[in-house]
């Protein structure tokens, strides 16, 4: 398929390659700022614009990666009647994109998109919706080219997956933080972690994470628990966290 990508950021840039690698042909890659959009649009060898610029016609698909508070305002910058347009957010309503063009449609990324990594190989599941029966199709069509893990979800069963992945992902990535700061701190080798990690993630792929949980919590071990406490008595942020945890697991 000719696609158009709108946005420039992490999402934008990975879908892009991975678009391209799958030898769709991207047209134009059109951005707020020109400066943005010709960087990403050099990468995929293609032309750029900024929303005062027109947007290339000539596309089966314009793809919108760009943040959910612009996603609102982009109906008063485009009007792309009859084509196919969708976004890439999963907590916004698909109906979003009502007043651009009559075949409207999602496709959610449901994985953690970083540009300055540049492989493409990982696993990227999406989400699909469309508007209609015919735009479903489409999309869906289009998602199983670039991957092979694709599921039409409607924008409810969407959105409690996106509650789901932010715990998932950016509530353990932000305790992976703390745990590195404080191994900082403390002179000890955050990466002898890193195997742990590893190990932690493998194990959900064979059996449900309530029944490989371990730990002092889990064993309801006092002795252990108390003297962790102790230890984090210079780190109220963290201790307030190992205590909410703590009690979470005791009484799950």
């Amino acid at each position: 398929m000719r696609v158009v990508i709108i946005g420039s950021g992490n999402v934008a840039t990975v879908l892009g390659r991975l678009i391209k690698s799958r030898n769709h042909e991207i047209l134009q890659v059109v951005s707020r700022t020109a400066a943005n959009a010709k960087l990403l649009a050099d990468e995929l060898a293609c032309r750029y614009a900024d929303f005062s610029a027109p947007i290339d016609m000539n596309a089966d698909l314009y793809l919108i990666a760009v943040n959910d508070s612009v996603l609102y305002d982009l109906n008063k910058l485009l009007t792309l009647p009859c084509k196919l347009v969708v976004h890439t957010a999963g907590s916004i309503s698909k109906d979003v994109l009502e007043n651009i063009s009559n075949r409207y449609a999602i496709l959610y990324p449901l994985q953690s998109l970083r540009k300055e990594l540049p492989n493409t190989n990982y696993a990227i599941p999406f989400l699909v919706d469309g508007n209609t029966d015919e735009t479903t199709t489409a999309i869906e069509t289009f998602a199983k080219s670039i991957s092979d893990h694709v599921r039409i979800a409607g924008d409810e069963e969407r959105l409690k997956l996106h509650v789901a992945a932010v715990i998932v992902s950016n509530f353990t990535n932000h305790l992976y933080a703390l745990a590195e700061s404080y191994c900082t701190q403390e002179n000890v080798d955050f990466s002898m972690l890193i195997p742990l990690i590893t190990e932690t993630a493998n194990r959900v792929v064979h059996a449900s994470p309530a029944i490989m949980q371990t730990g002092p919590a889990i064993r309801n071990d006092i002795f252990t628990l108390d003297k962790h406490l102790r230890l984090l008595f210079g780190y109220p942020k963290l201790k307030s966290l190992y205590l909410k945890f703590t009690d979470s697991i005791m009484n799950n």
